[in-house]
């Protein structure tokens, strides 16, 4: 096969034919081979003509070749009868299963439709029976039971090597370079301990983490099989070759049996935990010896994976709900401390807790108006304004808001190189939209020692041809001295930082606000910096009429600039329900009373836009009131988010009624017992999801979630399929 070009003069490899300088693009799914435990076949539909056949086929099932051109019935009608059931279901994303029983044989079978068209069956000897329902319900239970990262995946070790039998079983998660760690371990105690060793990203290629995501299971059974090829190796449906991304008996690179061979391992059973819709980790089995993996346990590794990405998911929401709750109680403090002091700073500085712990930071300073305040190891003063004039010359980095953060700021900014020892990591949310104002938090430089599965800088072997390339040989303990870096802020950093910089921001254009009905010689400055803000707002005197409306305000209704409103009871026309908040307004205005309750802006479409309203009136004195302040927030996104659960949980609950109904006619009740823990686990990540503060990506997060459990469900039905159909008898040769 003649390799593609992406740039002039660089093609990529055929399958096979890469080496360690373009492993990146060698198209792993095009492997025209597979595993020799089992056959494949790839079909013509809808009357089954068989096209391909893996060149061990004929013999694997005891019949004639070739197989080419003959339908399936005419070579075995056993297993096309087995097969026809699956023939309704797309099987594009997950293969369905089925089992046929032929002469002294009994064969497992996975079906799906590769890109291109056509069917491939894929069939392997079935293995021993195992009472897998048993013991899949206290592992499910276990699994919700975890409270914690650590805890966890230490459970999931433990219980995959307990169902697996495999030599090692290693919980490994990726960094955020692309890195891995082996999380969790557990081992037969004759070998070496890997826990907590690092591999660089080159051992995992990019191309090899795409097809994690979409086949969630491999399985190499003997890394010195020989690979049987498929005769011919081109489609006759697309004269290419053969997608075979979903295909368990795939060949897998040889780059990557070469790279097993040199860690002297026999055979493996990879799965994939997939959160929030990305490749967080792998759980990975080591076997020293030649070790298949049947469907049942295949489909059980599945299951738990699964389950694991949702449980994870939940983890990191809960946090982050904490994290908010923090947050508010911040926010409460800081509203208090205005009342009560005039200022909001002495609440934000009055405890190490409030802005320490909650980023695990050394130290922290607040800039602005030209002022800095500090709490904990933070650089001079110089400094800190000079880390204010670096961040205001950083863009605002996609995908995490607006937080800017970095773990080696000396690295990134070698004229700051000098603060390092107390500010090597740095992290800063801005709190208005007027430069050099920010929430910084920082932590010092920490030298550490990093271990790695083999030295990362010499991923390669040279042979005697300088054109012989191999994974490196040696995976001896090879360790790093890290300098110039400081723990790495996580996504939960960011995801506090933002939310802690989001509520001083509200609170500064708050205080903002007073000041500028109070201190009237500066009443020109506070306007600038009201009008600029992204925060909608509308300040009115006394009496009801508006000194300031900012464009933030009047984008969110854009019929308001031609109507130039003066009075805040001329805005009720742009209101849906202008009767009610008309009452609101009355109740602020002459009783004097704060507010905060949702409106819906009038579109013309029915329900409405929803906002949260924010009033509050402003005193001089006990007795008399200067004006209103009245703040507005968009919950289009957030009333979405709560749109989607409930969208999330009628599915559950739909979904979950139809499958019970199938497993009623034909499972126990254990199988229906994982079910409902598979649902609940679900529900819980949910619950979790919806707790949080990433409004946005809350329906993405769900629907992730409600696909984990439609996947579960339906590998789940082909256990059951599976477990329903008739075992092997005593004395079936096993293979």
């Amino acid at each position: 096969m003649s390799g593609r070009s992406d740039d002039a003069g660089t093609q990529d490899p055929a399958f096979g034919g890469a080496d360690l300088s373009n492993c990146e693009r060698e198209p792993i799914h095009l492997a025209a081979s597979i595993q020799p435990h089992g056959a494949l076949l790839a079909l013509r539909e809808p009357d089954l003509t068989i096209l391909q056949a893996s060149a061990n086929a004929a013999a694997f099932l005891g019949v004639e070749a070739p197989l080419q051109g003959r339908r399936l019935t005419q070579v075995d009608a056993r297993i096309a009868r087995a097969l026809a059931p699956l023939l309704a279901d797309k099987l594009d994303e997950v293969p369905g299963a089925f089992r046929a029983r032929l002469d002294g044989m009994v064969l497992d079978g996975m079906a799906h439709r590769p890109a291109g068209g056509g069917l491939i069956v894929e069939l392997e000897r079935a293995g021993p029976e195992e009472n897998f329902a048993g013991r899949i319900e206290p592992a499910m239970q276990a699994i919700l039971a975890s409270y914690a990262l650590r805890p966890l995946c230490d459970e999931v070790a433990r219980i995959v090597r307990g169902l697996t039998g495999y030599d090692r079983v290693m919980v490994y998660r990726f960094d955020e370079d692309h890195h891995g760690e082996v999380f969790a371990e557990e081992r037969d105690p004759s070998l070496e301990p890997y826990l907590g060793n690092r591999y660089p990203d080159s051992d995992i290629p990019q191309v090899a983490r795409r097809l994690y995501i979409r086949n969630r299971v491999r399985v190499v059974a003997d890394v010195h099989y020989a690979p049987s090829p498929l005769e011919p190796r081109l489609s006759p449906l697309t004269g290419r070759d053969l997608d075979m991304s979903l295909c368990v008996l795939r060949s897998t690179s040889p780059m990557h049996i070469q790279y097993l061979k040199n860690m002297g391992v026999g055979a493996t059973l990879v799965a994939s935990v997939m959160v929030g819709g990305r490749l967080w980790g792998l759980i990975s089995c080591h076997h020293d010896s030649p070790r298949r993996a049947p469907f049942a346990l295949r489909a059980v590794m599945e299951l738990l994976a699964e389950a694991v990405g949702t449980r994870i998911a939940a983890l990191e929401s809960f946090v982050l709900a904490q994290s908010e709750l923090s947050v508010r109680r911040l926010e409460q403090r800081m509203i208090e401390a205005i009342s009560r002091d005039g200022d909001w700073r002495s609440a934000l500085f009055d405890n190490p807790n409030t802005l320490l712990a909650p980023l695990n930071a050394t130290g922290a300073a607040l800039l602005f108006e030209g002022q800095t305040q500090t709490m904990g190891d933070v650089p001079s003063t110089a400094g800190l304004r000079e880390i204010g004039q670096w961040l205001d010359e950083q863009p605002r980095r996609a995908g995490i808001g607006t937080v800017i953060g970095t773990a080696s700021l000396g690295l990134e900014a070698p004229a700051l190189a000098g603060l390092t020892p107390v500010a090597c990591g740095v992290l800063a949310a801005p709190i208005s939209s007027t430069p050099g104002e920010y929430i910084i938090w920082f932590r010092p430089e920490q030298v550490r020692t990093v271990t790695w599965g083999g030295d990362p800088t010499k991923p390669v072997e040279v042979g005697a041809d300088p054109r012989d390339l191999s994974p490196r040989r040696s995976f001896a303990k090879w360790q790093e001295v890290v300098e110039g870096r400081a723990e790495p802020w996580t996504p939960k950093d960011l995801a506090t930082a933002r939310m802690v910089g989001d509520t001083v921001g509200d609170v500064v254009l708050q205080f903002r606000s007073v000041r500028m009905l109070i201190a009237e010689d500066q009443l020109s400055q506070i306007r600038r910096q009201v009008g600029n803000s992204p925060q909608a707002v509308v300040i009115c005197d006394a009496e009801g009429t508006i000194d300031l409306r900012n464009d933030a305000f009047d984008a969110l209704l854009p019929g308001v600039r031609g109507a130039a409103p003066r009075r805040i009871d001329q805005l009720l026309p742009f209101f849906a329900d202008p009767t009610e908040i008309g009452r609101r307004l009355r109740d602020v205005l002459e009783n004097r009373r704060s507010w905060r309750g949702e409106a819906r802006l009038a579109d013309g479409m029915g329900a409405g836009r929803p906002l949260l309203v924010r009033a509050d009136p402003v005193f001089s004195s006990p007795d008399r009131v200067l004006g209103y302040v009245f703040l507005f927030n968009d919950l289009a996104e957030r009333k979405a988010a709560e749109a989607a659960r409930r969208r999330f949980q009628q599915g559950i609950e739909e979904g979950s009624r139809s499958r019970a109904g199938r497993l009623d006619r034909q499972a126990d009740l254990a199988f229906r017992a994982i079910l409902a823990s598979v649902v609940e686990n679900a529900q819980l990540a949910a619950l979790e999801i919806t707790d949080g503060v990433d409004v946005a990506h809350m329906p993405e997060q769900l629907e992730s979630v409600r696909a984990s459990v439609a996947r579960t469900a339906a590998v789940l039905e082909a256990l059951i399929r599976h477990a329903g159909q008739p075992g092997k008898r005593a004395g079936d040769d096993q293979g």
